[in-house]
């Protein structure tokens, strides 16, 4: 096969899932780690595709864009994971936490499995299902219902009916962007309003969001910036993001993302 055709069906397969991975190329197209990844050099330097750690996922601009869970998943995966052990901390034994849709959230689900006794609410059957596979004495899940989107979130009427007669110490939110002005947005109208609604039960917002988000602005707008307890983030973190996020949100905790020789390599 001709590195064009090869490129070609890596091409149609990012578009047609969002994202791929580079272990699932080498299988599918015979052809060795190396090979798979000079062509994602060739696609990302025409524009086509953005590599990431373990593969690439295509390019979004527009505020309305929204990368299905598996695209995003494979982005930043080792600052998601210190985000959400640093979050992990900031949850006491017999709480009752909402977690809203998003891979970040996601993996900071999988870092409670220390936590006891807590209630947990989310509008994420991912997000349940880790949970259930992780149990712990004590522990209550609730799922809302709603219509389900392409970042595997549970929206409308019948997720913010549920939500709306909750009362929940904190709430952690995973957000497409934040930025000065804007404040933490989606690219999800009907995301956003059940996140409002998640925020609006509970005493506490704190926000789970890696670098990458400083920036992006999607088009609803979920809080502004003053409404987060506290942001945790990881230390790649831009200077004047920082220091806009220290002005306005009641806490910025930043956390260590500890480096690997494969990603050093990337």
């Amino acid at each position: 096969m001709l590195a064009r055709q090869r490129q070609a069906i890596i091409l149609e397969e990012a578009r047609r899932s969002g994202a791929v991975r580079v272990s699932d190329l080498v299988e599918r197209l015979s052809v060795s780690d190396m090979t798979v990844r000079r062509d994602l050099d060739v696609l990302a330097s025409r524009g086509l595709v953005e590599k990431v750690y373990g593969g690439a996922t295509t390019i979004g601009d527009r505020s309305t864009d929204e990368p299905g869970f598996e695209a995003k998943s494979v982005q930043q995966q080792g600052h998601k994971e210190a985000i959400a052990a640093r979050a992990a901390e900031l949850v006491p034994a017999g709480s009752a936490i909402g977690l809203s849709a998003g891979t970040t959230t996601w993996t900071f689900a999988r870092a409670l499995a220390g936590v006891a006794d807590l209630t947990v609410v989310t509008n994420s059957v991912r997000i349940a299902d880790v949970l259930h596979e992780s149990p712990q004495p004590g522990r209550t899940v609730i799922l809302t219902g709603g219509v389900r989107t392409p970042s595997d979130a549970l929206v409308g009427p019948v997720a913010v009916q549920s939500i709306r007669n909750l009362h929940l110490d904190m709430v952690f939110l995973g957000v497409h962007g934040m930025a000065d002005g804007p404040g933490f947005t989606t690219p999800n109208l009907t995301e956003g309003e059940t996140d409002r609604a998640l925020m609006e039960s509970a005493r506490k917002l704190v926000v789970l969001a890696d670098h990458t988000k400083w920036g992006t602005v999607g088009i609803s707008t979920i809080a502004d910036l003053a409404d987060a307890s506290a942001v945790v983030s990881d230390a790649d973190l831009p200077g004047d993001a920082r220091a806009t996020l220290s002005e306005h949100v009641g806490e910025l905790i930043v956390a260590d993302v500890p480096s690997t020789p494969e990603e050093a390599g990337e």
